[in-house]
């Protein structure tokens, strides 16, 4: 009995030990990659007001193309995989150059500067495991460890942009392997997200959320039939969105070999249907419009154009986001279907909002907490109803082609298979 009490305690003094070492390096992680992370949404803001402000500068949105395709030649980084190898990284233990954080730095900020339309947070998640990943590499850290400390910086990353932590962290356990999460990684996670996000708050960033009106005060079946119906449109529509996302790189690839020329002439696809629409709407990453949406006013066609204008930017090599561009989709699908289902466009908005996230990420717990940090917990049975119900619906595709599908969406199975 003596010697099981000493195990255990030696045993508690191990897990000690570990406990404090992914505290310091979870504080560690969200200071370096918060700082960063402080700078990039500044930088992005004050590019995104001079573009409002000076719209003409679209015009050059062809030639800063060349600009992102030359860097990343200039540093070895021709066939840069994005936010991809972040997946592969974790998942096979690969390490993430330090060169992909000024690159993803610098370039998402020109396109954001020039029009392109892109987000920001999958810029985040690999400019803080770019920074994570280094610095892993810097104290040593064992093959199992890097993975957790590459996953501490997205979710620090993803954090001080968008002040969601919970999202953030659990966002990042699960995005990898769909079916398992790395539970490992939550002490720490955490810390690195609170460490960012709460910097952030400091420097004044305030975290993204929106009051939605018309949440139903009690639950009602007439209500949760119309949000059912919305998850299986949004369900829809993020696999639509990923179709389109994936055909057009493979359009780009297959017709247009030369990089310059393939980013040339997306630019100037991108500039000539924005002076077609007469708009700026669909530039950047939208915020505003997402705003609009929540507040009850959207364009009918609005979803559509973001899909398609967004898969002529990223598809020929400019550098940003998805994440935010389908948050601009679900905002408008939803403000748009909210009165025909019966229910206030605002409400709707914020359930297509997280739904059309869900379905193309296949996160669904990150999407039910993140409707928790935007929205507040008021209508979580409906938020979950709608974020499941496009989960299961929206099959295996997915964003991110190297994301992994370890278990079945419809029974208790293992299928370990890649997202179409």
């Amino acid at each position: 009995m003596w010697e099981k009490m000493k195990a255990h305690i030696s045993s508690g003094e191990g897990v000690l030990i570990v406990f404090i070492k992914w505290v310091l390096i979870g504080c560690i992680v969200g200071a370096i990659v918060g700082v960063v992370g402080i700078s990039f949404h500044w930088l992005l803001h004050k590019a995104t007001m001079f573009r409002m402000g000076h719209p003409m500068i679209q015009w050059f949105l062809p030639i800063s193309g060349l600009v992102i395709i030359g860097s990343y030649r200039i540093l070895g980084m021709k066939n840069d995989r994005g936010t991809n190898f972040i997946l592969v990284a974790v998942r096979q233990n690969e390490a993430v150059s330090l060169k992909t954080a000024p690159l993803i730095f610098f370039s998402t900020i020109i396109t954001h500067l020039f029009g392109g339309s892109a987000g920001r947070e999958g810029a985040a998640l690999q400019l803080g495991s770019s920074i994570s990943s280094y610095l892993g590499r810097i104290i040593k850290l064992n093959e199992k460890d890097e993975r957790i400390i590459t996953m501490c910086g997205m979710a620090a990353g993803f954090s001080a942009l968008f002040g969601t932590p919970i999202t953030s962290v659990i966002f990042s356990m699960e995005v990898i392997s769909v079916g398992i999460m790395h539970y490992s990684a939550i002490v720490p996670g955490t810390i690195a997200a609170f460490v960012a996000s709460t910097l952030a708050q400091r420097m004044g960033i305030l975290p993204t959320s929106y009051t939605l009106f018309g949440v139903p005060e009690v639950l009602s079946l007439r209500v949760a039939l119309s949000v059912g119906i919305l998850g299986i449109t949004c369900a829809l529509v993020s696999m639509l969105f990923c179709i389109i996302m994936h055909n057009v790189f493979r359009c780009y690839n297959l017709y247009i070999k030369n990089q310059f020329v393939r980013i040339f002439i997306g630019g100037a696809l991108m500039l000539g249907l924005t002076l077609l629409l007469g708009c700026n709407d669909y530039n950047g990453a939208g915020m505003d419009i997402i705003q609009k949406a929540i507040e009850g006013n959207a364009r009918p066609e609005a979803f559509l154009l973001k899909i398609l204008l967004t898969a002529i930017t990223l598809g020929a090599g400019y550098k940003g986001g998805e994440i935010v561009p389908t948050f601009f989709v679900g905002a408008t699908l939803g403000c748009v279907l909210g009165p025909i289902l019966g229910i206030s466009p605002s409400f709707a908005a914020g359930l297509g909002m997280t739904a059309v996230f869900c379905g193309v990420t296949n996160c669904p717990i990150a999407s039910i907490i993140l409707c928790i940090e935007l929205f507040g917990a008021k209508g979580l049975v409906y938020y979950a109803l709608c974020c499941g119900v496009s989960y299961m619906l929206s099959g295996y595709y997915g964003l991110y082609s190297e994301q992994k599908i370890i278990y079945s969406k419809v029974k208790p199975e293992f299928i370990d298979r890649s997202v179409v």
